[in-house]
């Protein structure tokens, strides 16, 4: 059915909130009205209901390859349903140039494989890994003609990932002038490197050491680092799972100067700290991530940033590892690193609680407003990844991506009862109060309750405007 009325709820946007109805045709909003009446059309009643935009996650990583053979532990098909039920109808995650391989050549195998598994709305950020003047004549092409207007850069992970300072700033300038935005996993790589090989030459191997040898001090020294070298580029800079204090000083103090650097956080960073590391054997190897867990103190300092907005976005970083070996394999648990925190894969799930925890942890408990829920999981991410206004609001003329969510529901956070292939949670055990009740993608309802009505294949690609100007 071409017509969809969703009747009598409560409309939240990024500035917005009034009672009335939505009608939508053909994919897209068509009219907002206090009372609509429309022939033919399918209606759902959103009484007592926030009717609220599509979270639009900017990072998040399905299938993904690792090296040695290790991958995340979902697939496109799982972990964009997985997003779904969790009332996210975008997601962006990345292709990664390998050593010897053309940007634009990453990205061709990455669409190829999203394609026919993606059940919502995708795009991609590309992974520089090897800045050869073939790879940097190709980026202005990527921004113009093919949609992908950010980039991503590691300072961390030496030999695998890393670049120089060099090869960010000849990034940097690359794009510069086209509408592109260079995204940074900021740490210092080489000095972490050698904390590591302290550690190891002393016998420590057990996942605490994981936290301990990637400390606050050198996320907040990178960050500031490249923000520098950003600013002499004449460049946006966006700096991914900010997690220190130190960090957002860093970024504070940029944007008191007038530099376009932003930033986001993650609700693991937000709602748990290091004391998961103390878990005994190896159930702490769960919660190793990068950056690690952090103290009470960053996570105070986090939510004063997504107050005062010098923290712009709310993402997951969903890069999902199975705990245990079965049913997956070994190259897709955390198994691999039983015996060495240096080989656990890094990274954990979370793409479809991310909106349910902010809800309940920063809406209810006071910390943010609504407007403010909104803006930080679907408008901001719109518009800082050139995706606004098609997606993260709405309003007439927008794709018609709405959830329905209860905030009175009360439930409990359970590796059982998630969608994703990973066999833990984070937040097992978790009593929170707002739930997605239905999920709309362009109109079409793929999630009611727990019943998924979506497909496969059916996410569209997005080619995306500039990155990092309007916000």
């Amino acid at each position: 059915m071409s017509k969809v009325l969703i009747k009598g709820g409560r409309i939240v946007t990024a500035v917005d909130d009034y009672v009335a109805d939505v009608l939508v045709e053909n994919g897209k909003v068509e009219a907002i009205a206090r009372t609509l009446q429309p022939e033919d059309a399918e209606v759902h009643d959103a009484t007592g209901l926030l009717v609220i935009p599509g979270g639009v996650d900017v990072h998040v990583h399905m299938e993904t390859p690792m090296g040695n053979d290790v991958y995340t532990c979902d697939s496109f098909e799982s972990g964009t349903r997985s997003a779904a039920f969790g009332g996210t109808t975008t997601v962006i995650d990345f292709a990664q140039q390998f050593h010897g391989e053309s940007p634009k050549a990453a990205l061709d195998r990455r669409l190829a494989a999203a394609e026919p598994q993606c059940c919502v709305d995708y795009g991609f950020h590309v992974i520089i890994t090897d800045a050869n003047d073939d790879a940097l004549a190709e980026l202005p092409d990527l921004v113009n003609n093919e949609g992908v207007s950010s980039f991503k850069l590691y300072m961390a992970y030496p030999g695998v990932l890393m670049v120089d300072d060099a090869a960010i700033y000849k990034i940097m300038r690359k794009v510069s002038d086209h509408g592109g935005m260079v995204n940074i996993h900021a740490e210092n790589g080489t000095v972490i490197q050698a904390l590591i090989e302290e550690a190891l030459a002393a016998g420590n191997t057990s996942p605490k050491f994981h936290q301990l040898t990637r400390p606050r001090l050198m996320e907040g020294e990178a960050t500031h680092r490249v923000i520098r070298i950003a600013e002499l580029a004449e460049v946006p800079v966006y700096i991914v799972h900010l997690s220190a204090k130190e960090a957002l000083d860093a970024v504070v103090e940029a944007r008191d100067r007038g530099i376009p650097a932003f930033a986001e956080t993650c609700p693991h960073y937000l709602f748990l700290n290091q004391g998961e590391y103390d878990r005994p054997g190896f159930e702490s190897a769960k919660y190793v991530m990068t950056p690690p867990l952090r103290d009470h103190k960053c996570q105070h300092e986090l939510w004063r940033g997504l107050r005062f907005d010098d923290l712009q976005i709310v993402s997951t970083d969903h890069c999902p590892f199975c705990f245990n070996e079965n049913p997956m394999g070994i190259f897709r648990s955390k198994r691999m690193g039983q015996d060495n925190f240096n080989n656990i894969p890094n990274g954990a799930p979370g793409v479809e609680l991310r909106l349910e925890l902010l809800y309940d942890g920063g809406v209810r408990a006071g910390k943010i407003t609504l407007n403010r829920f909104v803006q930080l999981t679907a408008t901001a991410p719109a518009k800082m990844f050139g995706l606004f206004p098609q997606k993260g609001t709405i309003a007439v003329g927008s794709d018609a991506d709405i959830v329905l969510f209860d905030p009175n529901q009360q439930h409990t956070l359970s590796a059982s009862t998630q969608h994703s292939n990973v066999d833990y949670s984070l937040f097992e055990g978790r009593s929170i109060q707002g739930q997605v009740k239905k999920v709309f993608l362009r109109g079409e309802l793929i999630v009611e309750e727990e019943q998924w009505l979506g497909r496969s294949g059916m996410g569209r690609y997005l080619s995306r405007s500039a990155s990092g100007r309007v916000m």
